[in-house]
Parts: structure tokens; C-alpha cells; sequence
């Protein structure tokens, strides 16, 4: 299914490619098959990164389900191949798998509560919350009896979407960890107390 897919929707760009900037009239959703996307957004006149969507993820979603302008801007951070609907391709698709259309619309959910919580620490420079939300954000994504999150990835991650030295990312981990709500082991990291995290990445102090 996933290569008749990629036949008729797939596409292929290099790192570098804006596929569309903030107040454009959208057209097009993507899903992202291999690769990594930055979604970035002006504030007070400066850019910064909303997020860094990797494989299974999908972004433009809204211009097509709302027909509104672009809220961010979206741009290839490495080489992507992914799947590109328009609105017709995309009602096609969902209409042929309720599974598809049940998990794009708890993305969307979870994704507007994220993203607003994101803005309100951004505007108040609440890093140790902006780290906390994020980690948050991955763990909640991965889902009850996952395995945790790779935390040198989840570093790299954090660094590149937040614009932090790895070193301050790694300094609140530990804070995190001292206070028995995260556990690293063997590069896993794991959430062992969600309800002082959720706490934690809510305050926007």
C-alpha cells in the first residue's frame, strides 16, 4: 500500500527546500516517509523553531482541512521523501481508511495544544519549560508501554528544535532525573513520574 502510495503522491527533495512560509494560501499536506522537516514561526520579529517532524509525521495539514493561510513555515532539514495530497487526494485517502483520518485528527489535537503551549513559554523565554514541554511532547507521542526515548537522539532533537547548546538540555535532564522523573540507561531515557513533567512543562513561569 505504502509504494502504491509514494507512486502516485511521493515525492523527493534535498535539504534546504521551503515548502511553504508562513502566510502563504496552502494547497498541499505532506506526510514524511524518511527525513526530517523544520516547522518554524516568527515572534516579535525573530524565527523560532516550532518543531523538527520526522517519519510518520505529516505538516500543512490545516490549509487543506480549514482552507486557511499557512501559520508557519515549513523546510527540509535533511534529504525527505515524503507524500504530497491535495485536498480531493487527501478526502480520497481518508475516506478509504478510517484509521488514517482517526490518527491525523488526534495529531491535530495534541498538536494546537502543544503548539500554543510552545508560543506562551517562547514569548516568556521559559527555557527549563520549553525543554520540559518538549520532552513531554515525546514521550506522550510514543505512547503508554513504550521503550523510551533514545537520548542521544532525543538531544540532538531538542538542540536542533530549540535552538539550545546540547549542554544546557543535558544539565535540566539531570535536574529531571535527580528529582526521580526521568531514568537514563543505556542511552534509553524513560518517564517514570508524567505527572510532575506535565506539571513542569504547563508552568509557564
Amino acid at each position: 500500500m505504502e509504494q502504491n502510495l509514494f507512486e502516485k503522491y511521493g515525492m523527493t527533495v534535498d535539504e534546504g527546500k521551503v515548502f511553504f512560509s508562513e502566510g502563504e494560501k496552502g494547497e498541499h499536506m505532506y506526510i514524511i516517509q524518511e527525513g526530517c522537516v523544520r516547522i518554524t514561526k516568527n515572534i516579535d520579529g525573530r524565527e523560532h523553531t516550532l518543531a523538527v517532524l520526522g517519519k510518520g509525521e505529516f505538516f500543512g495539514e490545516m490549509a487543506i482541512v480549514t482552507q486557511a493561510t499557512r501559520t508557519a513555515t515549513a523546510t527540509a532539514a535533511s534529504t525527505v521523501r515524503l507524500l504530497r495530497f491535495d485536498r480531493p487526494g487527501f478526502l480520497s485517502m481518508i475516506e478509504k481508511n478510517a484509521r488514517i483520518a482517526l490518527n491525523v485528527i488526534d495529531k491535530l489535537c495534541r498538536r494546537l495544544q502543544h503548539a500554543n503551549m510552545q508560543i506562551q513559554h517562547l514569548v516568556r523565554g521559559n527555557q527549563r519549560g520549553l525543554i520540559a514541554l518538549n520532552l513531554y511532547y515525546y514521550f506522550t507521542e510514543k505512547g503508554p508501554g513504550a521503550e523510551g526515548l533514545e537520548y542521544s537522539k532525543t538531544l540532538r532533537d531538542l538542540s536542533l528544535s530549540l535552538e539550545f547548546p546540547q549542554e544546557k538540555i543535558q544539565g535540566y535532564i539531570a535536574d529531571l532525573r535527580e528529582k526521580q522523573i526521568l531514568k537514563l540507561e543505556d542511552d534509553r531515557l524513560t518517564l517514570t513520574d508524567i505527572g510532575r513533567l506535565a506539571e513542569i512543562a504547563e508552568a509557564a513561569k
